[in-house]
């Protein structure tokens, strides 16, 4: 692959422009990252993650994946949502300590991963996760996370019917959308950042917003980290809650990295080597847990800034890291973003969760995956059922408690029923051995000979015509002769 970039990966842009294209690769994160916080909270019910601290843990995951893929890869690290319900379910069942435990284990998983390619490669996993397993577990993600946008919203049976919040919504979905579909230039890239800017701007005028924490909120403020065996002792108690989820965000892995690849005319996968990508996303996961912030994750949309600017530059990504760790210091402008209402994040997370939907909907698609196959038909439409209807399966031994649920199930039993179901090409083929032979039909000698005869006419009148036409040429070339002699 060549190079398709103006400032290439390991090229250093003027300082000014140096700054602001930082600058532009945060704002690309910043909606999503302080999204995933917000959401989890309001899953959970109670303040489980904080904004600042999600926003030093990508920073610095960022800078720990610089350094494991030695500056060859141009990616920014930030809050992942497929954690968001994974995350509140551990809090719920395990608290502070169960979902931070599940998050470092994550990223161990990783570790392992990256361990297991360097040494066997990563034909293994391709099998084990197929279009077929990947695509219904990104569906799920979204549509599992569906009523809480209806919620946020206000239009869900339970909430009473309220003019203003749901206003509110409308306008900051429309704004969204009007963007996504509508705007030019980096504008398109920060969607979901201008539809809660402008969500935000309309609930001012309508009162729905509570100034009182940014007045008193410091200009400086040390994020409340929470630290294993100070803040709280590690418990698996709801490890498998957040385990499986390593499998998806695997797959997002390594799309990303697949997709920028394309973009920047460099194959990510074979330099610096999908080992290596996944070490350092494990890592970098493993210390978000560890700090308390959610799971990090590689971002689409600074992948599509990288694209839009041509400009892969790592200095750029390792700047804007830094800039989101500053960001997580300055109290007033984290007390800022908390005053943001329900109304329009729910707004946004109306196409925020369908936009992760249909992100699965791309993969089944990309891929051509045939539903004409019953065993293609089995593994999507059992996880779908299983992950959106709520299913569970609980193992208590002594006080040891595990819960698979959700996604997590899903995706544990998809892999298994693609494991063990036939292929349909398996099947047609024990078909085709049961068939009796079939019968062969002799020609008759009569009828043999008619053809031959046949054929020896039509090759004798070829022969003949072409022995003709080149008489008739041979004639013409005398003919042309003899007037030519003539006219001498």
């Amino acid at each position: 692959m060549k190079s398709r970039m103006t400032i290439d990966v390991n090229e250093k842009p003027p300082v000014a422009k140096w700054i602001i294209l930082s600058i532009q690769h945060v704002f690309a994160m910043f909606g999503a990252t302080i999204l995933v916080p917000i959401l989890v909270n309001q899953a959970a019910g109670e303040t489980v993650l904080t904004i600042p601290v999600a926003l030093v843990a990508s920073g610095i995951g960022t800078l720990i994946y610089i350094l494991c893929t030695k500056g060859k890869s141009p990616v920014y690290l930030g809050s992942s949502f497929a954690f968001i319900a994974p995350i509140a379910a551990a809090y719920i069942k395990g608290g502070m300590s169960g979902a931070m435990t599940g998050i470092m284990a994550v990223g161990l998983i990783y570790v392992i991963v990256a361990i297991i390619i360097h040494f066997i490669g990563k034909s293994w996993l391709d099998k084990l996760l197929p279009p077929v397993v990947i695509g219904p577990m990104i569906m799920i993600i979204g549509l599992g996370l569906a009523p809480s946008a209806i919620s946020n919203i206000g239009l869900d049976a339970s909430s009473t019917f309220a003019w203003k919040p749901v206003v509110v919504a409308v306008i900051a979905f429309l704004v969204t959308a009007i963007t996504m579909t509508r705007a030019k230039g980096f504008l398109k890239v920060i969607p979901f950042l201008i539809g809660i800017i402008v969500g935000y701007i309309a609930a001012i005028c309508l009162g729905l917003v509570d100034f009182n924490p940014v007045m008193e909120a410091t200009f400086f403020s040390m994020p409340k980290f929470v630290l294993p065996f100070v803040n709280y002792t590690p418990s698996f108690g709801a490890l498998m809650t957040i385990a499986p989820i390593a499998l998806v965000t695997m797959c997002e892995h390594i799309g990303d990295h697949t997709s920028l690849s394309h973009i920047i005319g460099k194959d990510l996968i074979k330099d610096p080597g999908l080992d290596r990508t996944l070490l350092g996303d494990g890592l970098a996961t493993m210390a978000a847990g560890a700090l308390g912030a959610p799971a990090n994750t590689t971002y689409g949309e600074n992948t599509s800034v990288v694209g839009m600017t041509k400009v892969a530059s790592v200095w750029v990504i390792g700047l804007a890291a830094i800039f989101a760790i500053v960001i997580g210091f300055l109290g007033k402008f984290t007390a800022l973003v908390s005053t943001i209402p329900n109304a329009v994040l729910g707004g946004v997370s109306l196409l925020l969760y369908g936009f992760i939907a249909v992100n699965g909907l791309k993969v089944l698609i990309k891929n051509q995956t045939n539903f004409e196959d019953p065993k293609n038909v089995v593994v999507a439409s059992t996880m779908l059922v299983l992950g959106l209807g709520g299913a569970a399966i609980s193992i208590v031994k002594g006080d040891l408690a595990i819960t698979i649920s959700g996604m997590s199930l899903a995706a544990v039993i998809g892999i298994i029923l693609n494991l063990i179901l036939p292929n349909e090409k398996e099947v047609v083929e024990t078909k085709e051995e049961v068939i009796p032979e079939v019968v062969k039909v002799e020609v008759k000698p009569e009828v043999a000979k008619v053809e031959k005869k046949k054929t020896v006419k039509s090759t004798n009148t070829s022969k003949a015509k072409k022995t003709t036409t080149k008489k008739t040429t041979t004639k013409k070339t005398t003919t042309k002769k003899t007037t030519k002699k003539a006219k001498k």
